[in-house]
């Protein structure tokens, strides 16, 4: 049975309404806060709870139990004194995972410094997405680990069809490992495949490693 998890989303321009109303779509308990009444009466629908509040009150995130979410992200546009006082009070009540909305580098240095546990770059994050997808079409999902490492999702370039993981030497060559490949005809999963696998063009290969060593193998 699939657990339902406890988020809050502090901010509900248009980041943090699809955020909420994902995550509720989702089937999760969602608290929806913002100081203006007309973001908070468009989230209801998508919300467990949607509050009109100034959430840069401590003793108003304890009230509503925000210390027991399992998440919570916070948006607050381009008022960053609002989201680096609202990640510290977030930290203080021990909140596990602090998504926070970063407005510039430098903003989102001080968030981590105050307890925010990922910082979100959503222009930054979705540019390196399209430029990827651009200019290494291969390339079907890209999800970043850390500054370098990410797990991709890509399609097998025409030289990677008819050959074997060992053939190719991925982690040779590019210090690159296929932990998963699955075939969308037979719809088959294979996770870690053998080197003797023979990669065919209906499957979709996972790969972990650094990014630009997974733009280089999908290119060369």
């Amino acid at each position: 049975m699939k657990r339902e998890y406890r988020f809050c989303v502090i901010g509900l321009g248009n980041f943090g309404f699809h955020v909420a109303k994902n995550l509720y779509e989702a089937g999760h308990e969602v608290i929806a806060i913002d100081m203006d009444s007309e973001k908070v009466q468009k989230v209801q629908d998508f919300a467990s709870y949607a509050i009109v509040a100034d959430a840069t009150s401590q003793d108003f995130l304890a009230g509503q139990g925000v210390g027991e979410m399992d998440a919570v992200v916070v948006s607050t546009g381009e008022r960053s004194h609002m989201s680096t006082l609202i990640t510290l009070y977030l930290k203080e009540l021990n909140v596990p995972r602090i998504l926070v909305k970063a407005i510039s580098e430098d903003h989102g240095r001080i968030l981590e410094k105050v307890g925010a546990t990922e910082i979100i770059f959503p222009e930054k994050d979705m540019a390196t997405k399209i430029a990827r997808s651009l200019s290494t079409p291969n390339i079907l999902e890209f999800i970043p680990l850390d500054v370098e490492h990410s797990i991709t999702e890509a399609s097998p370039p025409p030289h990677f069809i008819g050959n074997t993981l060992s053939d190719l030497h991925l982690r040779k060559r590019f210090q690159v490992t296929v932990i998963g490949i699955k075939n969308t005809i037979t719809n088959q999963f294979t996770p870690v495949p053998p080197p003797n696998y023979v990669i065919q063009e209906s499957d979709i290969l996972v790969l972990i490693g650094k990014s630009l060593d997974l733009e280089s193998a999908m290119n060369k």
